[in-house]
């Protein structure tokens, strides 16, 4: 999502395009971020979730993830952490790395070529290793997210199956892409109403006041577009 300051001159002129002061419906929000996608690759459409949090504290961090029924249109690499038959079954679900104290030397290498990191539960020892690198990335497999497992054949599938995770940044803000441009309008509005109803039911115990307090729409390289979150039901 682009800043309104140091536009170029074709961003300017899509900016131009949106009321900046008006907030519209998912629909329209959506339909407006795809004409938008201008660019000469298939643009992901952004959604921006301004919540009435401070992940500062425990009680209000917004942590999880979601499986947006119309997949994200990327293709996503999953390594796994595991030995032996749980191996074989992530190589046969389509994991494109597995491996053990090898995969961990490789990752100490500088290589991490993947964008979902899985594990077994017996393997954390040696993940646990790897905090300072995996960590940093957002790929440190975790149990709350499904990434530390038994059923890791299940896990490569949903990750590459459309599971995206979500987490609230410092400012209160979670920023997910919900699909590409090319989708259909109506995959790409089925894929938000997950997401936001994945976040919103997990409102942690610490929020106090307005939760979801703004919505924002937008293609990789085209400005925000103001959602009515009156429209949502929540």
């Amino acid at each position: 999502m682009l800043k309104p300051k140091n536009l170029t001159k074709k961003a300017k002129a899509l900016a131009e395009t949106i009321d900046r002061e008006k907030l519209y419906g998912v629909n329209e929000a959506i339909a407006l971020a795809r004409t938008n996608a201008t660019a000469k690759f298939d643009e992901t459409i952004e959604v921006a979730l301004n919540l009435g949090v401070d992940p500062r504290h425990a009680d209000q961090m917004v942590r999880g993830v979601v499986n947006l029924p119309k997949g994200t249109g990327k293709d996503v690499r999953v390594a796994v952490f595991a030995r032996g038959a749980k191996a074989e079954e992530a190589t046969a679900a389509g994991a494109e790395i597995v491996g053990a104290e090898d995969l961990l030397e490789t990752i100490q290498g500088g290589t991490v070529d993947f964008d979902r990191c899985i594990a077994t539960p017996d393997m954390m020892g040696l993940v646990g290793r790897l905090g300072k690198v995996l960590g940093p990335k957002g790929l440190m497999p975790n149990p709350k997210l499904g990434t530390v497992t038994m059923n890791v054949a299940q896990a490569v599938k949903d990750a590459k199956g459309g599971q995206v995770e979500y987490r609230v940044e410092k400012a209160g803000i979670i920023h997910s892409g919900i699909g590409k441009a090319s989708f259909p309008a109506e995959d790409l509005r089925a894929n938000f109403d997950a997401l936001v109803d994945a976040v919103v039911k997990a409102k942690p115990t610490g929020a106090k006041g307005k939760y979801l307090k703004k919505i924002a729409v937008s293609s990789s390289m085209g400005p925000g577009i103001k959602v009515d979150v009156a429209e949502i039901a929540i």
